[in-house]
């Protein structure tokens, strides 16, 4: 009975880790690269010191940047799938440490929840499916690695902590708060290790500060007075939205919205309750102050960055946040012994916590699925215009309808296609796109050709209209009224009367959300349409007017 009880948590956590990323593979089965992603491959796909150096929203990528670089030589830009499985894989590997290093304080079965809950956390929702957050999962993996070599207290262990020390600072700044965690133990054991150690922080933190120095001075900064002053609540805040996500409390699984009132309550008892111990004599364990450096360290510098979209309640905190959590709660707990009920009702919270954490992951995927399906389907329209389309035509966030690709320009896309292949959709793909993603594409198409119209007033012909003409009679646009156009030139004749309304489709279906300028009547309009790629693909005009017109070829 003794074996079963040591190696079923094992085996629990290798299926919970292959379930876990099996999950996650099929919730992004049909992503593409997708917002932060474009940055690196429009712009750093080529390796250089400054691509590799460059801070990207403040922090240091080094090594997102190479595995980026790497990716793309070896398996080319048509698919995303290895970052996505780069990730997932980061993430069960994340998850293993957690269970290692819990393990070693409370034992299996709690460490088995803790895994757990890391593998499956909704609410962070961000960093499990999307590639470009392996800069944050791999700095706390490498910080988890770092933690646990400081465990063994011997000079090898000193050496690994430095080398995982620096790996977590090579994919992103948020190996700070592990630095952190790093100095405290080295002044906590210095009484009988010395302070020779030292170099297990000082050698990263070193390296760091040279790259700050050459490259990370520039990057933007949002500190402030306010930020300063408000950074006490934002840390509360912050450990409050962790600890109910942790539990599976707190973010709505309907709409996606945190509520901290939960994490708030469960925080202050939990705040209570060790103080209650703390009070009757219990004292904290060693490890605790390394990871409440980390933690307190983590939180304040956030505070002193907020700006809007980086609240507590923000989905990419949650993973860190909730790391944190756990490992706080490990030490505060560690010496503690679980009976057989109690690790029960561990269990039962955990599955709870992981079924609804479940929903809101799903939903989580929903909307970072509309940013994959637009960046398909606004390429497409890139790829599809290619032999007109302006080099300087950028998807900017009133033409792709989205925000996330302002780093996709015609100069840089276009030669990495035809370098990596091609991530967008197809026009037969695109036909059968979302509707959103038609709509979307039409605009960007009008654009990218572009569409163009010149008026000449005064200019219709009451005598004209010709075999290649097509006569719409008076009364605006009637269902099926609108014209397919072929590429060329194509004349819209306005008779005499009030303003008419032009507007055009292409992909989209039930609407026509390409408007061009209108024309007055009496009034000849000339409307350009350059071939293009997609041949098969014709557009439509619909006249809205309530005199006669003729559109002729």
């Amino acid at each position: 009975m003794d074996r079963v009880d040591r190696n079923a948590p094992l085996v629990l956590l290798g299926l919970a880790m292959a379930a876990s990323v099996a999950l996650l593979l099929i919730l992004t089965r049909d992503f593409t690269f997708i917002q932060d992603s474009w940055e690196f491959l429009m712009n750093r796909r080529d390796p250089s010191v400054d691509s590799l150096l460059t801070p990207h929203n403040e922090h240091i990528v080094v090594i997102p940047v190479a595995l980026e670089q790497l990716l793309l030589r070896l398996f080319g830009m048509e698919s995303a799938r290895p970052e996505y499985v780069l990730l997932a894989l980061s993430l069960a590997a994340t998850a293993a440490l957690l269970f290692v290093y819990v393990r070693r304080r409370l034992g299996p079965w709690p460490a088995l929840f803790a895994a757990a809950g890391l593998l499956f956390l909704g609410p962070a929702w961000e960093v499990l499916l999307w590639p470009f957050e392996i800069s944050f999962v791999g700095s706390v993996l490498f910080g988890i690695a770092m933690l646990l070599a400081l465990d063994r207290d011997d000079r090898n262990g000193d050496l690994a902590a430095c080398a995982f020390l620096a790996l977590s600072f090579g994919f992103s700044s948020v190996a700070i708060p592990f630095a952190a965690a790093a100095v405290v133990d080295i002044l906590q054991k210095r009484g009988a290790r010395g302070l020779g150690r030292a170099y297990v922080a000082v050698v990263p933190v070193l390296l760091y500060g040279l790259w700050y120095l050459g490259w990370g001075a520039d990057a933007e900064t949002h500190l402030s007075l306010h930020n300063l002053l408000a950074s006490p609540r934002f840390v509360f805040e912050s450990a409050a939205v962790a600890t109910g996500a942790v539990l599976g409390l707190g973010t709505s699984p309907y709409d996606g919205s945190v509520d901290p009132v939960w994490g708030r309550a469960i925080l202050v008892a939990l705040i209570g309750g060790f103080g209650y111990r703390l009070a009757r004599g219990s004292r904290l364990a060693p490890g605790f102050w390394p990871v409440a450096a980390a933690a307190a360290t983590n939180w304040f510098l956030t505070a002193f960055n907020q700006i809007p979209g980086r609240d507590p309640t923000s989905s990419r905190y949650q993973y860190m946040g909730a790391v944190l959590v756990l490992l706080l709660l490990a030490n505060l707990l560690q010496g503690v012994r679980f009976g057989r009920r109690a690790l029960l009702v561990g269990g039962a919270v955990t599955l709870a916590a992981v079924a609804v954490n479940l929903v809101v992951l799903e939903n989580g995927r929903d909307s970072l699925r509309v940013q994959s399906v637009l960046a398909e389907a606004d390429t497409a329209a890139i790829e599809i215009a290619e032999r007109t389309i302006d080099p300087e035509f950028s998807l900017d966030t009133e033409v792709a309808g989205t925000t996330t690709l302002i780093d996709v320009q015609a100069a840089k896309y276009l030669p990495a296609v035809e370098e990596y292949g091609s991530p967008a959709y197809t026009p037969a793909e695109l036909a059968v796109a979302p509707d959103y993603a038609r709509r979307q594409a039409d605009v960007v198409l009008a654009q990218a050709l572009p569409l163009s119209t010149l008026t000449r007033l005064g200019a219709f012909a009451p005598g004209g209209g010709a075999e290649n003409c097509v006569v719409l009679p008076a009364g605006g646009a009637a269902p099926g009224s609108e014209v397919r156009l072929s590429p060329g030139l194509t004349r819209i004749e306005l008779a005499p009367g009030p303003r008419a309304e032009f507007s055009l489709r292409r992909f989209a279906t039930g609407e026509f959300p390409v408007p061009t300028e209108g024309a007055p009547g009496g009034s000849v309009t000339e409307l350009r349409v350059p071939r293009d790629a997609a041949r098969r693909y014709p557009w439509y005009l619909q006249v809205e007017a309530s005199q006669l017109a003729r559109v002729c070829r």
